[in-house]
């Protein structure tokens, strides 16, 4: 599998803070990589990076290289294009799962009109026919009931997890290479959590998406990633394959954070672990 996306000494800061301190990343064709860490260590940052949406206040140096051909022919620095090459390849190239499905959404347009814009936005000529069709099966392909009478409704008539999966099918309707997911099971229920989990799994699978998927849940991260980096204080402290990570992990702050993680075999009468926060 060539690389897709190659992040290298990437360095974000605001103000006097530096949130990310030159991180290196890459993810391959089809590969799900997992990013895990704490709130504050710089995962969602590192995505906004990625998909040009940080704004003028941030500071930002380094690469992100992506490679549109076999052997990085074709190769772009994201962070060295103009706002208008950025727009017409987010949605169509990288496509983002944001974290929190009803500010994601607008709440005074309908979902179908939603997801069909998305198609518009790289689907030049397309009838508005064409559109709605485009839009209901991309609605079904993420397993909401009943697209065809749904797509008229608002996003305050789903539930949570139905809200992601509208989420999920604006963010794939133009079959993009890379998709970013940023947290997109936090504000779920366990049972609604593991259906959006096995929804991503398949539809990267039917796909051959490739996948950075962020969350500060190791657990989440080992049902779907099939690589992890640990990021903490804005640098990656440790890479590796998912299941070496778990049983093997190297670095003191990857243990902390196992060891926090509470278990059938944890002691109820003992306070969790502590995450050691010593450099």
């Amino acid at each position: 599998m060539g690389i897709l996306l190659d992040v290298r000494g990437l360095q974000i800061g605001f103000g006097a803070s530096e949130a990310v301190r030159g991180i290196d990343l890459h993810v391959a064709e089809g590969e799900v990589l997992g990013l895990v860490g704490e709130s504050g260590s710089g995962k969602s940052v590192t995505s906004l990076a990625i998909m040009g949406l940080l704004g003028a206040a941030a500071r930002v140096s380094g690469s992100i290289h992506w490679h549109r051909g076999d052997n990085g022919a074709g190769s772009i620095d994201l962070l060295r294009q103009p706002p208008e090459a950025l727009r017409r390849l987010r949605g169509r190239e990288i496509a983002m799962i944001f974290q929190e499905p009803m500010t994601a959404l607008n709440p005074v347009m309908t979902i179908g009109r939603q997801v069909a814009e998305c198609a518009a936005a790289h689907g030049q000529g397309m009838s508005a026919k064409e559109l709605k069709h485009k839009a209901i099966a991309a609605l079904e392909a993420v397993k909401i009931p009943e697209a065809v009478r749904r797509y008229g409704d608002y996003p305050h008539q789903f539930s949570g997890g139905q809200r992601q999966r509208i989420l999920i099918a604006m963010a794939l309707i133009n079959r993009p290479r890379l998709l970013i997911a940023d947290e997109p099971t936090t504000a779920l229920d366990v049972t609604v959590q593991a259906q959006i989990l096995a929804l991503l799994r398949d539809l990267q699978r039917e796909f051959g998406l490739a996948m950075l998927f962020i969350s500060h849940d190791l657990a989440v991260v080992g049902e779907v990633a099939s690589r992890m980096a640990v990021m903490r204080r804005g640098l990656i402290v440790e890479t590796g394959q998912v299941r070496e990570v778990l049983l093997r992990p190297q670095h003191e702050y990857t243990r902390s954070l196992l060891a926090a993680v509470p278990t059938l075999r944890t002691d109820r009468n003992q306070p969790l672990a502590r995450i050691r926060l010593e450099d």
